[in-house]
């Protein structure tokens, strides 16, 4: 009776099992090709150009009527002999032409607008000078001139120490003639105390009397006064800041010369500033506009005349530049 029910059930089993839905396949989703993303680069910075500062200022001391074999290495002059040695020298520098007057002129402007001679009732309308640039941009000058009586002081001499013809500033009109440009030409008694309080203009011209630049006096003499106001200028706060010297002679005993016209003869030319290695030097040649474009260079400003031709050379190699 047990059996024959167990068969009853298996068989009853066998028939549910038969009549029901096989279960549908399951589905194992294809894997999907993974998107792989390109990397982003990101742009390389661009690299901004560090603008060099322009210095605080300029100093440019004009000595007299010396040439470079004259000076340098002569025991007669043991400052500027230390000058070169501490700071830098143009060994191939030329002065402009003779006399002095067109020298001066052409430290300041690049040119001696054709004048030839040492003239002090000559005058320059409508001729463009390194003060004019330098107040036209917003920036300073000033000229400092030993045994100048009084600020604009137009005479032609004042005894036997100052000369007009010294004075390259005066013989533009719109200088002489507009006072408050004017009264920047003005006595060297000002000079120490700008210097002191480091409020000198952007370019300052200092010129000695003619027995402290060596016109009428002694090399020896010349130098001694030298080495004093060398002492001055290097150690001021204005030139531990930043402040370039620039020493010259006006003009050289010969008519040696290059960079397509100067022919003054071969003087020697110093550089002082904290940038400057001791015993630079300098052999390319230079003449008086390529000091003058040293100037505009370095105070971004258009150059003028003869410093317009890159063959005027320029200091920038004894100022780390």
């Amino acid at each position: 009776m047990r059996l024959r029910r167990a068969a009853h059930c298996l068989g009853l089993a066998v028939l549910l099992a038969a009549c029901s839905p096989s279960p549908a396949p399951v589905r194992t989703p294809s894997p999907r090709p993974l998107t792989t993303a390109s990397p982003t680069v990101a742009p390389a910075p661009t690299a901004t150009p560090t603008a060099v500062p322009p210095p605080p200022g300029v100093i440019l001391l004009v000595l007299e009527n010396h040439s470079y074999e004259e000076v340098v290495g002569n025991g007669a002059a043991p400052n500027l002999n230390a000058l070169a040695q501490h700071y830098g020298l143009a060994t191939h520098a030329y002065a402009y032409a003779h006399p002095s007057l067109p020298n001066y002129l052409d430290l300041v402007a690049g040119s001696s607008f054709g004048i030839t001679s040492d003239c002090t009732d000559c005058n320059l309308s409508g001729q463009t000078s390194l003060a004019d640039q330098l107040t036209t941009h917003g920036l300073s000058w000033g000229a400092y001139m030993e045994d100048m009586p009084s600020p604009c002081f137009t005479g032609a001499t004042v005894d036997d120490t100052y000369g007009k013809k010294h004075n390259p500033f005066l013989y533009f009109d719109q200088i002489r003639n507009d006072p408050a440009q004017c009264g920047r030409d003005q006595p060297f008694g000002a000079f120490y105390p700008a210097l002191d309080a480091s409020t000198l203009p952007t370019f300052s011209l200092v010129v000695p009397n003619l027995c402290d630049d060596g016109h009428n006096c002694s090399l020896a003499r010349s130098d001694s006064w030298v080495g004093g106001f060398v002492d001055h200028v290097t150690g001021s706060a204005w030139f531990r800041g930043g402040g370039v010297l620039v020493v010259t002679y006006d003009e050289g005993t010969g008519s040696a010369g290059c960079c397509d016209g100067a022919a003054g003869g071969h003087v020697a030319t110093w550089v002082a500033s904290a940038a400057t290695p001791p015993g630079a030097r300098l052999d390319t040649p230079l003449s008086h506009a390529g000091i003058l474009r040293t100037v505009e260079l370095l105070d971004g400003l258009p150059t003028l005349g003869g410093a317009q031709c890159a063959c005027s050379g320029d200091l920038l190699g004894l100022l780390g530049r």
